[in-house]
């Protein structure tokens, strides 16, 4: 069997990858409570030959499905959480939710999980057919969006029996991700106080509000003194109820505190814990404390994004009818945000002049509702401005990431127009590549040991300072919105 044979398992059984997709997306499934699209993974895993293995790490959602033996060992990361408050209807150009009040896979993962089984099940076809020594292995990875379940198997170091690890994002571009993210970490504080009547006792009360509030205020002046890089979010989970009358005896905060480097990281989370603990001693509430989740930055590994955008090129980009570029438009058409400049612009100072005037050539100057070429690669050092889970699997063995055109162009990230398009054609279309793209690079690893050799001479190059995880010994995956 040829890497082409191959890859044609992933046509031969498109309806499936498809149909697993669209499942995930109906299930609409919060970060660590994905119990139905876990058991969906896994029934289709077992039912074709992968090796089953739940509650990987003590993560209750967390699986794998691996086949062959030996080396090499090629880890394909699978993702399928959802998102609160982003329900939608499939192919709908309006917001119009499907389920009231209900989540929606506004960030893809839907067809993230799919895409990467596809590659599994090409991966898993070349190792029967030749006979090869070589093992892949399918990780369903839960928590993305909250919860970070790859940090949480990082900590028990499930990465290091890993050669490599391949991954794709759907997006609105066809590309290799390179560069780096930033770290990031999420606590959950609670203040219990003394319910008293606001207006009869409030000297007997103790607002835990007022914790809230004033620990809000010691964080903003923190911002001045915390470097131009790191940024601190925060959303108030519970304001202790609707009556104003009430002294209110509980109230909760949910932060998250991101930076470059881990290690920064923790040092302005244990500021952040100090202003919390103060906040507690000026209003004489109790204080508890709950980590949710951290994650690390990522280490690129550019022979392994060299190898990727090889096989990007080879296998093509999606293609798109009119009927598809017309619902595109449309969902172009509604965005609330508007931007000055076009969508493309973020890639000018990433490319060569020549390259991003093809690029808006292409892109029929930036106004294209869906992007159907691939974006020229260079190897880049950039910090992007979010987090991802990911960075714990790159520190631990060599990793790389593409991102294949599934959503509008410009799409806002979470928003309900990526859940509308998320269960259509385009987005299959899109998953469809993305395994394609993942089976082949795997392949090559397979057949050529050397591209290992060398993405692991700079693994051990960019990682030499040591892995540190942003997870506490203690800590355990909690679902964001559990009640303390």
């Amino acid at each position: 069997m040829q890497k082409k044979d191959a890859l044609a398992v992933i046509d031969d059984k498109q309806s499936l990858f498809t149909s697993v997709s669209d499942k995930i997306w109906e299930y609409a499934e919060l970060s660590l409570l994905e119990y139905q699209s876990m058991e969906l993974y896994c029934k289709v895993l077992a039912e074709n030959g992968f090796t089953v293995e739940k509650g990987l790490c003590n993560v209750p959602t967390a699986f794998s499905g691996s086949f062959g033996s030996g080396k090499p060992v090629i880890g394909i990361l699978g993702e399928f959480d959802a998102l609160s408050g982003l329900s939608q209807k499939c192919g709908v150009p309006q917001r119009e939710e499907r389920i009231p009040g209900g989540s929606g896979h506004g960030c893809g993962h839907n067809m993230l999980g799919a895409g990467s089984l596809a590659a599994a099940f090409a991966v898993k076809a070349y190792l029967e057919q030749t006979g090869k020594s070589g093992t892949v292995i399918f990780f369903g990875c839960p928590g993305e969006e909250g919860g970070a379940g790859k940090a949480f198997m990082a900590r028990e170091r499930a990465w290091e029996k890993l050669d490599a690890a391949l991954s794709w994002h759907p997006g609105h571009f066809n590309q290799v991700t390179t560069g780096s993210c930033i770290s990031c970490i999420q606590v959950e504080y609670k203040f219990t106080g003394i319910a008293a009547h606001a207006a009869g006792n409030p000297e007997q009360g103790r607002s835990a509000l007022d914790a809230v509030q004033l620990m809000n205020i010691g964080v903003e002046f923190l911002r001045e003194h915390m470097p131009d890089t790191a940024r601190i979010h925060y959303a108030i989970t519970d304001a202790g109820g609707n009556s104003p009358n009430v002294v209110q005896p509980t109230a909760q905060v949910l932060y998250m505190v991101r930076a470059p480097k881990v290690r920064e990281a923790m040092k302005l989370q244990a500021r952040v814990d100090k202003i919390a603990e103060a906040a507690a001693m000026m209003t004489e509430t109790q204080l508890t404390r709950r980590f949710i989740d951290g994650t690390a930055n990522t280490v690129s590994n550019e022979r392994l994004e060299k190898l990727l955008y090889q096989n990007f090129l080879e296998v093509g980009a999606p293609t798109f009818n009119e009927e598809e570029k017309a619902f595109a438009q449309q969902l172009v058409d509604s965005y609330e945000m508007k931007v000055e400049g076009t969508f493309v612009d973020e890639l000018e100072d990433q490319l060569t002049a020549e390259e991003f005037a093809q690029v808006l050539e292409k892109s029929q100057g930036g106004k294209a509702p869906l992007l159907d070429f691939i974006i020229p690669y260079r190897h880049s050092k950039k910090v992007e401005m979010g987090s991802t889970d990911v960075g714990d699997v790159s520190w631990l063995t060599p990793t790389a990431q593409i991102g294949t055109s599934c959503f509008a162009a410009g799409a806002p990230g979470h928003s309900w127009q990526n859940v509308s398009i998320g269960a259509t054609s385009i987005g299959h279309k899109g998953l469809l590549c993305a395994g394609k793209v993942l089976a082949g690079a795997a392949i090559d690893l397979i057949d050529h040991p050397e591209i290992l050799g060398e993405a692991h001479e700079e693994f051990l190059r960019k990682t030499k300072e040591g892995y540190v995880c942003p997870i506490p010994d203690d800590a355990v995956p909690t679902p964001v919105g559990d009640k303390m």
